[in-house]
């Protein structure tokens, strides 16, 4: 394949997109010191995180990632207008969801595969707002919260990555989400979509883009270099 064959490939149909969402656990903060200092200023998406945090302390993350992003870093609030081109982290012991407007939405319901906050609960309403606007990423973790998620945002045509289970220091969480879907190569483009299909459909893919940090924060440069992010 040449040059522009390849980088024809991973060029989504969708887009541009309105919001990147990315959910992880055990591991995943390694992979966010990787992805969250690459995203630019005058990134076109809002950036919404969910990471598995101990519910009886304060969340460390918006001082750990503050110092080291370009983007404008805080911690979600309930009702909060999402803002483009800004970096949001659920709060310890509260469900983050995407709400009408668009707005984040704190939620004390009980807790998802034993986690509040939990990765499902925020991929599956930010498919039911954005649609085929939204990219979804899942990350290292040790259990399957976020399998169901990811595969929402895939239906609902959205651009799905998962953490090459063979880069995660928990492979648990990437496995699950992958075994939702056919057998993927990792570092290779899901499979063309039948010509019979429109491009446009949602789940255009067959499974999600299975890549290692440094690849898929290479692919939100890319994203961002085609305006698409």
């Amino acid at each position: 394949m040449n040059a522009s064959a390849a980088h024809a490939s991973n060029t989504p149909a969708g887009g541009p997109y309105q919001a990147i969402v990315i959910g992880g656990s055990s591991g995943a903060i390694d992979v966010l010191n990787v992805l969250l200092p690459r995203l630019p200023v005058g990134l076109r998406a809002a950036v919404i995180v969910v990471l598995h945090l101990p519910r009886d302390r304060r969340s460390l993350l918006v001082d750990i990632f503050r110092p080291r992003c370009a983007l404008p870093v805080q911690e979600a609030e309930d009702q909060q207008p999402i803002q483009a081109g800004h970096l949001y982290f659920a709060p310890p012991d509260y469900h983050l969801l995407i709400d009408s407007g668009p707005r984040l939405a704190l939620s004390v319901d009980a807790p998802l595969h034993f986690s509040r906050p939990s990765i499902d609960v925020l991929f599956e309403s930010a498919a039911d707002g954005y649609g085929d606007k939204l990219v979804g990423v899942l990350l290292s973790g040790a259990n399957d919260d976020g399998a169901a998620g990811l595969a929402a945002i895939h239906a609902a045509g959205g651009y799905t990555i998962v953490q090459d289970p063979a880069s995660a220091s928990m492979p648990t969480m990437p496995e699950a989400a992958l075994a939702r879907f056919p057998r993927q190569t990792p570092g290779k483009t899901p499979g063309k979509t039948p010509s019979n299909t429109p491009s446009n459909t949602p789940g255009k893919t067959p499974a999600p883009h299975v890549l290692t940090p440094e690849a898929i924060a290479a692919r939100f440069v890319q994203l961002h270099a085609q305006r698409l992010l």
